[in-house]
C-alpha cells in the first residue's frame, strides 16, 4: 500500500489558490477512479483508490499547510505505512509554472506544510512532488500573498496541462517506486 500526500488548506477561500496545488493533483485522482474523500482517523479526508494491483491512499490534510505533518503522521499510523510508502504532492515557488520535480528525499526548500512533515518524520527521506508555480516575469513582493492567490487565466490552462500529469506521475510512483518516476517525468510538462 502507498500513501500519496496532497498539500493545501482545507477551508474553501482557498480553492484554486497556487498553495493548494497537492489537493488540486489529488482531487483529480479522485475524480479518474471516481472515488470521493471521506474523514480519516485524524484531521485529514482520504480516498482508496486501487491501480494496477496496487492500494492507493490518497490524503488531503485538514491541519492548513504550516501543520501537515500531524495528518500525514495520523494517516501513516492508522494506514501502518513507512516512510519510504509515501509521496507528498506540493506546490513550489522555485519552480517555473508548469513544471514539476519528484525527489526521493530532500529539504524543505522553503516549503512550510514539507518542513513540518520533516520535524514530525524526524526525517528527510520520503518521496516528494514539487509542482511549479513561479512566474518568471513577475519579482514577488510578497511570498504569501502570492501563493495563497488564486491562478489566473492563463495560469489555469497551464495547471489544466500539468495537473494530469501530475496525477500520471503519482500512479508512476505507487506501482513503479520513486526512481522509475523520476526517470520518467522530471521534465518540463508540454
Amino acid at each position: 500500500m502507498k500513501l500519496v500526500i496532497g498539500l493545501g488548506n482545507p477551508e474553501s477561500k482557498y480553492s484554486g489558490t497556487r498553495h493548494n496545488v497537492g489537493f488540486d493533483v489529488l482531487d483529480r485522482l479522485s475524480e479518474m477512479f471516481q472515488t470521493p474523500f471521506a474523514a480519516g482517523k485524524g484531521k485529514y479526508l482520504f480516498a482508496k483508490i486501487r491501480w494496477r494491483n496496487t492500494a492507493i491512499v490518497l490524503v488531503k490534510p485538514m491541519t492548513y499547510m504550516n501543520l501537515s505533518g500531524h495528518a500525514v503522521v495520523a494517516a501513516m499510523n492508522f494506514f501502518k505505512i513507512q516512510r519510504q510508502d509515501i509521496l507528498v504532492i506540493s506546490d513550489d515557488l522555485n519552480l517555473p509554472s508548469g513544471t514539476l520535480r519528484l525527489r526521493a528525499k530532500g529539504s524543505a526548500g522553503g516549503q512550510n506544510g514539507l518542513k513540518h512533515i520533516i520535524e514530525c518524520l524526524g526525517s528527510d527521506e520520503f518521496a516528494r512532488m514539487r509542482v511549479g508555480i513561479r512566474l518568471e516575469e513577475k519579482p514577488l513582493a510578497s511570498f504569501s500573498s502570492f501563493v495563497l492567490g488564486k491562478f489566473s487565466q492563463e495560469e489555469k490552462q497551464t495547471m489544466e496541462k500539468v495537473i494530469p500529469v501530475c496525477a500520471d506521475a503519482a500512479l508512476d510512483f505507487a506501482v513503479n517506486g520513486i526512481e522509475h518516476a523520476m526517470n520518467h517525468y522530471n521534465k518540463p510538462a508540454g
